[in-house]
């Protein structure tokens, strides 16, 4: 047994783990273990049974509000099982601080954090909050509102209606996202050349509609990753990425990102791929495997996704992996999800037809896609099979017109 985010070893018992309990009440729960030192060997206590009944007393004493927590003697009553679980009366404090899990350690949660701690416990997201700017204007909503769901009239009902508005507290911050000018950070888009440090362009829209966000950023994918080809009388639209993959995947990232954080969502455009990384990481309550398989879906900002839901940007709520998933099953390269604390990251990557390749010939060809390397000498080493098995297979490859081959002897490069 080893220390993780969501368990810890304690080899006697002192205050500190009260710092955990706190940790472990405000966000997913987890599991601290006495009676067992920091390299996971069991050491026992003394007399488990008044243990049970100092840390009791403690949690009880200390963590305010109430923590949900167990006791359960282990190792033949030699250890004892602290089981804590992740609370809904945010935030826990220990000595009117709260606290965080960061690894294997704890930490003190920032004024930012406990201020979503405390939003949280009362059921409330950042958007729902008082807007404060209260002079907004949505010429950008009423627009998209007229144009994809035929909505003619547009006054204080309609926003009340979209719950971006009450009498109370006016317009709330959800309001001001869609506002036609507002403060709020956009996205910030790079076209890199041959490498990072060569920048065709770059764009950053900052301080108007989230809408109108969501369509430049539409618009500068569409100069480079479309193009029209003539096939006789006719004009083809071909697209190096599939535009709906695109779409989803920034509209999931302006609606589940956070907003309280002054920091754009970010687009890396590449010719062979694009990156997007939102802020926030997943919303309490969702695990990364129920995240990319889209069982569940929490919003973490209910009002601004059923505005997108609304106008057709976005399909049934949770569902937006899957479809980035089907958009490339008959792709060779696969997209790629990943999750950290604070961010999420998708890489799309331009779509080339599987050409119904077997299994094999898909290994071979990544190496190709994937790397610099072209020879048979340096693509041999990244598959599992021989020189003589991938020579084969990159001869067949070429046959189908997916792999072009130069040269001879040695000197013969593979390229795809």
């Amino acid at each position: 047994m080893r220390e993780t985010r969501t368990i810890e070893l304690k080899e006697t018992i002192t205050n500190t783990f009260l710092k955990t309990v706190s940790a472990f009440s405000n966000y997913d729960g987890g599991e601290i273990f006495f009676g067992i030192d920091d390299e996971g060997n069991i050491k026992g206590l003394p007399d488990v049974k008044q243990a049970c009944l100092d840390i009791e007393n403690k949690i009880n004493d200390s963590i305010v509000p109430q923590p949900n927590y167990t006791l359960e003697l282990q190792n033949n009553d030699r250890t004892i099982k602290l089981t804590v679980k992740g609370g809904m009366q945010k935030p826990y404090l220990y000595k009117s601080k709260a606290y965080k899990r960061n690894d294997t350690a704890t930490i003190e949660v920032d004024a930012l954090e406990l201020s979503r701690l405390i939003l949280e416990g009362k059921n409330i997201s950042f958007e729902e909050l008082p807007c404060e700017d209260q002079e907004l204007t949505f010429d950008v909503l009423h627009k998209k509102l007229k144009e994809c769901i035929h909505i003619e009239t547009f006054n204080q009902d309609t926003l009340k209606t979209l719950n971006l508005y009450n009498n109370n507290g006016g317009y709330n911050n959800a309001a001001g996202i869609l506002a036609d000018k507002n403060h709020f950070p956009g996205i910030d888009i790079v076209k890199f050349g041959e490498n990072i440090n060569v920048i065709h362009k770059r764009a950053t829209f900052d301080n108007i509609s989230v809408l109108a966000v969501y369509e430049k950023t539409l618009e500068m994918f569409r100069d480079y990753y479309q193009y029209e080809e003539i096939q006789g009388a006719d004009r083809k639209k071909v697209e190096k990425i599939p535009e709906a993959a695109f779409r989803e995947a920034i509209a999931n990232a302006l609606i589940h990102r956070v907003w309280d954080v002054k920091s754009q969502v970010r687009v890396s455009m590449f010719d062979d791929k694009i990156e997007i990384i939102s802020l926030g990481g997943l919303p309490a309550g969702i695990t990364e495997d129920e995240y990319l398989s889209g069982k569940l879906s929490v919003l973490r900002n209910r009002n601004l996704a059923n505005v997108f839901y609304r106008l057709g940007f976005v399909e049934i709520f949770g569902t937006g992996i899957t479809r980035i998933n089907q958009l490339y099953e008959k792709g060779l390269q696969q997209p790629e999800f990943e999750v950290s604390e604070n961010t999420i990251k998708i890489v799309l990557p331009t779509f080339e037809n599987n050409l119904n390749l077997t299994e094999d010939e898909k290994k071979v060809y990544q190496i190709l896609s994937n790397t610099t390397l072209k020879s048979i000498s340096e693509i041999a080493p990244f598959v599992p099979f021989g020189k003589s098995k991938t020579t084969q297979l990159l001869k067949g490859m070429n046959k189908k017109g997916i792999v072009k081959i130069e040269g001879r002897g040695r000197a013969t490069k593979y390229l795809s």
